[in-house]
């Protein structure tokens, strides 16, 4: 009888203790954070209770284990086991805190100044993200390293181990230089401040959004919704735009091209027309010039400012259709055009005999060499 009880009362009372302690703790944090609606602190803590009761039931379990008397062959086995539950449990609960605390204080900091300073809002949250995956990191090497600890062989290996680590950190390092660059360029870029999780960059061509950073790589969402997933040494080697660094206002550009007839001064006041009544412009500036000219035609700009990059886009789609809509409704021969007369046979020069002119207004036909005519063709508009 007392070989079924002693077990039973051993491993039932541990676990009944462990419910009992983590409902008692789950109930104290969910007041809290009844009390403390400002700080999500409590609320992220119940997170961790799953693993707060693994170490709970585990540790009670490993102290108790051997008055139970179950499995008295296998002592040193069930013993080890138990305390390699315990490691793992105890850094699982130790990352969940730590982020927890993490996420506490950046909500409190971007509370504080997001409408403020958004850009080092960013900033910030690229730093803490980072950290934690160091901190994760870091914690997991030590679960990992003391669950190896606890078996005597692994223990005697430590002086050779340590004896060859020299080598080992030589080879090591030069097999993983790629890696170990990357990790490094990782730090640069939380600490240096040059790309942050939400920022507008051009990589290669691409234009799109910073959605995660980590150690290692980093990954834009471009507008089409795709993901471009690349290194972050290549932030720390080569150029790329960064249209969120300083103030996210910005200037864009919308540009056609004309007949030289074009009614610039109406274009301008159209041009202020369709701003006003377009949302996305900021109202801090505009204009509209004549930056070129060809035999034919004449390159139109204008100028627009957005409060982003997403809005500027929005102001240029929008003063380019509008501007073409009403050239094409109220000035047509604004719009360039090709020449579709045909062209003399023979130009006329002294001395030398030519083809026979038409009177104005007539063209002769130029493909089939006959003596026909017909009124000439106006231009026409593309």
């Amino acid at each position: 009888m007392e070989t079924i009880l002693r077990p039973l009362i051993v491993v039932g009372g541990s676990v009944l203790l462990t419910v009992v302690i983590g409902w008692a703790t789950d109930l104290l944090l969910r007041k809290a954070d009844g009390r403390h609606p400002e700080t999500p602190l409590w609320g992220l803590l119940r997170r961790a209770r799953v693993p707060y009761q693994i170490v709970l039931c585990a540790g009670l379990l490993r102290g108790s284990y051997v008055e139970a008397g179950v499995f008295p062959e296998h002592r040193t086995g069930v013993g080890r086991t138990l305390t390699l539950l315990l490691i793992g449990s105890a850094a699982w609960l130790v990352v969940r805190i730590a982020a927890a605390v993490v996420e506490t204080s950046y909500s409190r900091y971007a509370h504080a100044h997001a409408e403020r300073d958004p850009a080092r809002v960013r900033r910030v949250r690229t730093q803490v993200s980072l950290i934690m995956r160091v901190v994760t990191a870091i914690v997991g090497v030590v679960a990992v390293s003391s669950m190896l600890l606890t078996f005597p062989a692994m223990r005697a290996a430590g002086a050779s181990l340590l004896a060859s680590a020299g080598i080992i950190g030589i080879v090591a390092g030069v097999a993983a230089q790629s890696t170990l660059g990357n990790l490094f360029a990782g730090f640069q870029i939380a600490f240096g401040d040059m790309v942050r999780m939400g920022d507008t960059v051009v990589v290669d061509g691409e234009w799109g959004t910073v959605e995660e950073i980590t150690l290692t790589y980093l990954s834009v969402r471009t507008w089409d919704e795709r993901r471009i997933t690349m290194p972050v040494s290549y932030f720390t080697s080569k150029p790329f735009e960064n249209w969120s660094r300083g103030t996210p206002q910005m200037t864009g550009t919308v540009f056609w091209h004309l007949d030289h007839s074009a009614p610039m001064d109406l274009m301008r006041e159209r041009l202020r027309d369709i701003l006003r009544e377009c949302p996305a412009w900021d109202g801090r500036n505009y204009n509209l010039t004549v930056t070129d000219t060809t035999p034919t035609t004449m390159e139109v700009r204008a100028l627009v400012t957005a409060k982003d990059a997403d809005d500027i886009w929005t102001v240029r789609v929008t003063v380019r259709e509008g501007m073409l809509r009403w050239l094409t409704d109220e000035h047509p021969y604004a719009l360039p055009r090709v020449n579709t007369a045909d062209a003399a046979l023979h130009p006329p020069s002294a001395g030398l005999p030519h083809a026979r002119h038409a009177p104005d207004g007539d063209r002769r036909s130029s493909s089939d060499g006959d003596s026909r005519r017909f009124p000439g063709r106006p231009t026409k508009s593309l």
